[in-house]
């Protein structure tokens, strides 16, 4: 079975969180984008009366061009459901999310829905976190919050594009995807990230979802819950 196959088998799986919701919230990148997609189609054939919350403008596009109902953000404290990715998943749940750039949103719409959904590949579960966390940073704090970062002995780098011009996010802020080795603490890290003098948000997520979908290989879907 191929890779988009899983995907697709894991976004029919968790579906059966959509009962019963009127608002869903959506995450952002190509996890997101297939289950949006599944999520389409189960509407339609349902004929559900369902708004969606989008957390960037790559899922906003997707959810406009499928013919979805877009909520005003005013309504993400009534978010019934957030179906999102991770970049990497810790053996407590803890995540790195911010791959795509919407880190905040989703963030924020994490912590307001009354459930969220993690779905992600096998290849994103991991003991301990290790890989680069997103850090997102206002601009004019830049060189402050590199510094300071790396006093800690961390290595932040600056995100760019293919031709070298800094990513920013829809914010209006840079990112500085950040090597802090593995991350043992993660409640603690995510504290005093976030508690430096301008960084907005930090790509460590540590409020658990209801359930976390895992597609493997050989095209199973593993369902675990905290």
């Amino acid at each position: 079975m191929g890779s988009n196959d899983v995907l697709q088998s894991m976004a029919l799986n968790a579906l059966e969180n959509v009962k019963g919701a009127s608002i869903i919230g959506l995450g952002s990148g190509s996890t997101a984008t297939v289950f949006v997609r599944a999520l389409a189609k189960h509407i339609q054939e349902n004929k559900l009366d369902v708004k969606v919350i989008p957390t960037s403008l790559q899922i906003k596009f997707e959810a406009e061009a499928l013919g979805f109902k877009i909520a005003d953000d005013t309504l993400v404290p009534l978010t019934d459901v957030v179906f999102d990715g991770a970049d990497q998943i810790d053996a407590k749940f803890n995540m790195i999310k911010g791959g795509g750039g919407a880190l905040l949103r989703e963030k924020v719409i994490i912590h307001a829905a009354k459930r969220t959904v993690i779905l992600a590949d096998e290849s994103k579960y991991v003991n301990v976190l290790n890989r680069a966390v997103p850090v997102e940073v206002h601009p004019y704090a830049r060189t402050y919050v590199f510094e300071r970062l790396r006093k800690w002995g961390a290595k932040p780098k600056v995100r760019s594009l293919d031709k070298g011009y800094p990513f920013v996010t829809e914010n209006g802020n840079i990112i500085l995807d950040t090597d802090f080795g593995e991350i043992s603490d993660v409640i603690s890290m995510e504290r005093e990230v976030k508690n430096i003098a301008g960084v907005m948000e930090v790509g460590l997520f540590t409020k658990h979802a209801a359930k976390y979908y895992k597609a493997k290989k050989n095209g199973s879907v593993e369902v675990l819950t905290p």
